[in-house]
């Protein structure tokens, strides 16, 4: 029964796996839909590149800096050498309470890891460097994302304090967001997006490709958050992914009503955002909250999504997909409804929260802001007006996507 249970368990991983990998998949047709036919190459090639460098550099390095075993400096950082090597009972039922391989778990993070800079990707299209993109995603997946995630699942500081975050909307989600922000603010808007006293809407290329990227990440999330229970325990996993597809239910649903009242307009690219926003923030808490807690969190999630949208424009942020309002915003809120609702609330959960949120939002911005200006010195973050004008899948790539259309 033992060897049983053991197979079960890790063959439910196994599976969270595949739908997490297919998240990829989801985010690159969500982006190259809301961005213009003219960089779709360009989009994807980074989004391809994430995968890459995710699994190669946590193979290296980010796995044993998150879990390193031996935290020093005040639970700030530990790391336990370069590269995986298995541990003796590592594809036993003795590693983990016999849920899982060590392979297992290390694949699994690994592609939680590559996400963070995924969620970059978006924001800062149409207008980054293709070479200043991959240097970024390589420091801050290597890096900067294995360090805040061991604050809390590898047994930081933050783990000490109390904090919590279930499956990351805090150290997935945030993470990816503050660079989002950072990375918009130091490239500047994209040519033609604000003129003087007026926000111009750059449309998408197609609806469709951004609608079928949004339901293969809520198709996704199932093993983002499911896989998280780090078993296929029947209560714990069943529970999850219900308050998970509430959630995301409720984002959309919010988004469109708060839509239609404050636009007057029935607008599908905020429905979705509302449907992500709603799975970023029932993330930090998807396995201790009920149903109408799931069914609240999602609802402002959906809300803050548009509200962020607005702010942004107001402030002359560019971006292109809203990766900071669902990633950030709702990253932000999904982990202080950690000490709201369910059955964590509390003042003192939230305080925890807060110093959650804080610590890993100075960390990741000022690492980031530190990456993107390094590269900015160097001529590496942005292209030139020309490039970005006739676009980047012409200027990086030397091809086009759809080469029958004549691009704007």
């Amino acid at each position: 029964m033992e060897n049983l249970n053991f197979a079960i368990n890790n063959v439910w991983m196994m599976l969270c796996i595949i739908l997490v990998f297919i998240m990829h998949l989801g985010f690159s047709l969500l982006e190259i839909g809301l961005t213009r036919a003219k960089n779709t190459i360009n989009i994807l090639f980074k989004n391809v590149m994430v995968i890459i460098i995710g699994i190669l550099t946590y193979t290296l390095i980010g796995f044993s800096l998150m879990y390193p075993g031996e935290i020093f400096a005040g639970g700030i950082l530990g790391f336990s050498g370069f590269g995986i090597p298995l541990p003796e009972n590592g594809l036993s039922p003795e590693y983990a309470g016999g849920n899982y391989t060590f392979y297992t778990d290390f694949l699994f993070q690994a592609m939680f890891a590559a996400t963070a800079a995924t969620i970059v990707s978006g924001a800062v299209a149409e207008r980054i460097k293709l070479t200043g993109f991959i240097a970024f995603a390589i420091i801050y997946v290597g890096l900067v994302y294995p360090i805040t995630g061991m604050w809390k699942w590898g047994g930081g500081f933050l783990d000490e304090l109390g904090f919590y975050d279930f499956a990351g909307s805090t150290l997935v989600h945030s993470v990816g967001g503050w660079a989002a922000l950072i990375g918009i603010y130091l490239l500047g808007p994209r040519i033609g997006k604000f003129g003087e006293g007026e926000i111009k809407v750059i449309p998408g290329h197609s609806i469709p490709l951004s609608t079928v990227g949004a339901f293969l990440l809520w198709f996704g999330w199932f093993g983002f958050n499911g896989g998280s229970v780090l078993s296929a325990n029947p209560a714990a996993t069943s529970l999850v992914l219900v308050t998970t597809c509430i959630a995301a239910s409720a984002g959309g649903l919010s988004a469109f009503i708060f839509t239609r009242l404050r636009y007057k307009a029935n607008d599908l690219s905020m429905v979705l955002n509302g449907i992500l926003g709603g799975l970023v923030g029932i993330t930090a808490s998807a396995d201790v909250m009920g149903i109408w807690d799931a069914f609240l969190i999602g609802a402002v999630s959906g809300i803050l999504i548009v509200l962020s949208v607005a702010f942004l424009e107001k402030k002359k942020l560019d971006d292109p997909v809203g990766a900071v309002s669902v990633h950030l915003t709702c990253g932000i809120w999904g982990t202080l409804a950690v000490g709201i609702f369910g059955s964590m609330a509390g003042w003192g959960q939230l305080l925890s929260q807060v110093i959650g949120i804080s610590a890993v939002g100075i960390f990741a911005g000022l690492t980031s802001y530190g990456i993107f200006s390094l590269l900015k010195r160097l001529k590496e973050l942005r292209v030139s007006e020309q490039e970005e004008i006739e676009g980047l899948d012409v200027h990086e790539h030397g091809t086009a996507a759809y080469a029958e259309l004549k691009y704007e």
